[in-house]
């Protein structure tokens, strides 16, 4: 996969990022919309980080450092590029920067139903901690 390239994303590339999400990204959260994704790119410019083959968006990660900790959302490749190497090499560049900021450990969000991403994470080398929940408090209504 010799002509993939990783970057980060820019202003001009949050809508299509959007799009890409609807058809490639499983579930949704209450960040994806256009401000959400827009106050990401500000706040950590390198934070989401794309895949493209040929121009085309294949693939996303956000690779969040809040200084403390690493986390990675929204890792989804496109559905008819899966098992190519394009996640691999999406959470190869996001380890590689939170490694340059000071990062011990990152941490993934996952969706418990989502089995196809739970194997993609065994595999990259990350495991479930079960002595953990995750605790939620919408702040938008």
């Amino acid at each position: 996969m010799t002509d993939l390239r990783i970057r980060a994303a820019t202003p001009d590339d949050l809508d299509t990022v959007l799009a890409f999400w609807k058809q490639a990204a499983e579930g949704t959260s209450i960040s994806d919309d256009r401000d959400g994704v827009e106050r990401l790119v500000a706040r950590d410019p390198e934070a989401l980080i794309l895949a493209e083959l040929d121009e085309e968006l294949v693939g996303t990660v956000i690779a969040g450092f809040d200084g403390w900790r690493c986390h990675l959302y929204r890792l989804a490749v496109h559905p008819e590029r899966r098992r190519r190497g394009i996640g691999g090499a999406l959470l190869t560049a996001a380890e590689e920067r939170f490694v340059r900021l000071g990062g011990r450990r990152g941490d993934a969000m996952v969706l418990v139903r989502n089995e196809i991403a739970q194997h993609a994470w065994r595999a990259a080398g990350y495991a479930p901690e079960e002595k953990w929940r995750r605790w939620v408090k919408p702040f938008a209504g």
